[in-house]
C-alpha cells in the first residue's frame, strides 16, 4: 500500500500561499531533500489551484530541467468539481467519493503519493485519516496574511524528523497521531 505524504512550503505564521518568499532561502540541501521525495514518488494528487499552476509550469520545462522528466511523467490526480479537461500528460480528474478514490489510489501504489500545496484538499486529506506523513519545510519569514495551512479544530502530530538547513529552513517531518 502506497504511503500518502504532503509536503508544503510553511512561513512561520503558517502561510502556504504563493510561496514565492520562499526563493531567497532555496539552496542546494533543499534541492536534494525536494529530489530525495521524488525519487520514492509513484503519483502526484493535486487541488485544482495547484494543478493548473504546475500544469501551466512544468510541461515547458527541457530534459535539462532537473525535476521536469519526472514531474511530467509521473502520473498525476487532481481533485476538482470544477475542471473539465486535464491536459497535462497522464493527468486524471478525481470527482464525486474524493476519499474512497483516494483510499483506491493509497492501494494501487506501492510508492509515494506526493501531494504539494494544495491547502484546501490537505486540510481534507487530514480530517479524514488518509495522510500518512507531513513533510513541512518552515521559513524563517513571516508572510502576514494568505492561506494557511491548519485552520479550526485540532490535529495532532508525532515528529518523527527535523532537519536544519543552512539557509535557516527547517524541515519537520510529523506523522498524524493516532485518532
Amino acid at each position: 500500500m502506497g504511503r500518502l505524504i504532503i509536503s508544503e512550503f510553511l512561513s512561520l505564521d503558517g502561510v502556504i500561499d504563493t510561496p514565492s518568499w520562499s526563493a531567497p532561502y532555496w539552496n542546494d540541501e533543499i534541492a536534494a531533500f525536494k529530489a530525495s521525495e521524488m525519487e520514492t514518488t509513484d503519483a502526484l494528487l493535486q487541488g485544482r489551484v495547484t494543478y493548473d499552476g504546475m500544469a501551466a509550469a512544468w510541461p515547458a520545462r527541457g530534459d535539462d530541467d532537473p525535476g521536469a522528466a519526472a514531474m511530467n511523467s509521473l502520473p498525476k490526480y487532481v481533485v476538482s468539481t470544477t475542471l473539465t479537461e486535464a491536459t497535462w500528460n497522464n493527468s486524471t480528474i478525481i470527482r464525486g467519493d474524493v476519499a474512497h478514490e483516494i483510499q483506491a489510489l493509497k492501494d494501487k501504489y506501492a510508492g509515494d503519493i506526493l501531494v504539494y500545496g494544495s491547502g484546501q484538499l490537505t486540510r481534507f486529506l487530514l480530517e479524514r485519516g488518509l495522510v500518512d506523513q507531513l513533510n513541512l519545510l518552515v521559513y524563517p519569514v513571516t508572510v502576514g496574511g494568505g492561506n494557511r495551512l491548519f485552520e479550526e479544530g485540532a490535529l495532532n502530530f508525532t515528529l518523527t524528523a527535523s532537519r536544519t538547513f543552512s539557509s535557516g529552513v527547517v524541515l519537520l517531518q510529523y506523522q498524524p497521531a493516532a485518532r
